[in-house]
């Protein structure tokens, strides 16, 4: 079902780097669907700057401020209640036939981790849609730009090796996993987003809830009556020296309308959180 491209938002939580992105607290670490939008691959984006001895390090409180708020967010989208059940029942997958690219970005998914373990100051809020079974996660994060910068570079490689692969699911079987591009609005200074779709025959759903929609999603149109068991946006954006990531996810099918505004409000918070506190130094 289409999604209101407005969200809810849950109080944000700060978590240590390397911790699993669980609702915690800790202290910090160390320092398009727009008209005539290109792909996420952007042509254009801004490489790293070298670190200035003078930045200061986000901290654990302007991470928590640039996480997305219920000012920024609506129906039909309420605090979490925690993973989402496909969680575990899809993206605990394995694909011991598939390139280790393809077996990385499993882990990554199911890890929620596109940009690979925290090292710096980390913040992370969730929200659950009980319509339809979405569940969208943002995190901020200020790891070294250069790592961003790699860990992007690596996804943009994703949509050509892991194109088509397949996995088995503890839930829904084996499934075909589809990657391809998410085209982004030009926010931050470098971005990459992703599609993921997870098909496969309305038998192997295995009880799989909202698994009845046609793939709609990346499908080459040859799986007939295949559905789709989950679809799944992936989004990392660096954002000067800082880094914000969004996933959404939903059975069947998903509108990108709520991704790609979630991004752009997301990437808009860092910035106004940056902005503050330049002015108050």
């Amino acid at each position: 079902m289409p999604r209101p491209p407005a969200v809810r938002a849950l109080a944000a939580a700060v978590l240590c780097a390397g911790a699993l992105p669980a609702v915690s607290a800790c202290g910090s670490g160390p320092a398009e669907r727009a008209a005539g939008a290109s792909p996420s691959a952007a042509a254009a984006t801004r490489p790293a700057a070298p670190a200035s001895p003078s930045a200061a390090a986000l901290t654990a409180a302007q991470a928590q401020a640039a996480l997305l708020t219920v000012a920024d967010l609506g129906v039909p989208w309420e605090p979490t209640d925690g993973a989402a059940t496909w969680r575990d029942g899809i993206l605990k997958a394995r694909a011991e036939a598939a390139p280790a690219d393809c077996r990385r970005l499993l882990d990554a998914l199911y890890a929620d981790q596109p940009l690979g373990a925290p090292t710096g100051t980390y913040a992370v809020t969730g929200f659950d849609d009980g319509d339809d079974g979405a569940q969208l996660r943002h995190q901020v994060l200020s790891p070294r730009p250069a790592d961003v910068d790699r860990a992007l570079a690596w996804l943009r490689t994703l949509p050509r090796t892991c194109a088509r692969f397949t996995a088995t699911t503890p839930r829904a079987g084996e499934q075909t996993v589809r990657v391809g591009d998410l085209a982004l609005p030009a926010a931050g200074d470098a971005r990459q987003g992703l599609r993921v779709t997870f098909t496969g025959p309305p038998d192997g759903a295995d009880g799989a809830e909202g698994t009845d929609e046609t793939d709609g999603n990346g499908s080459d149109g040859s799986d007939g009556a295949d559905v789709t068991t989950l679809t799944l946006d992936i989004v990392a954006v660096r954002v000067g020296g800082d880094a914000l990531t969004l996933t959404d996810g939903a059975p069947g099918a998903l509108a990108s309308d709520a991704t790609v505004q979630a991004v752009q409000k997301g990437v808009e918070r860092l910035k106004a959180v940056r902005r503050a506190g330049r002015a108050q130094a």
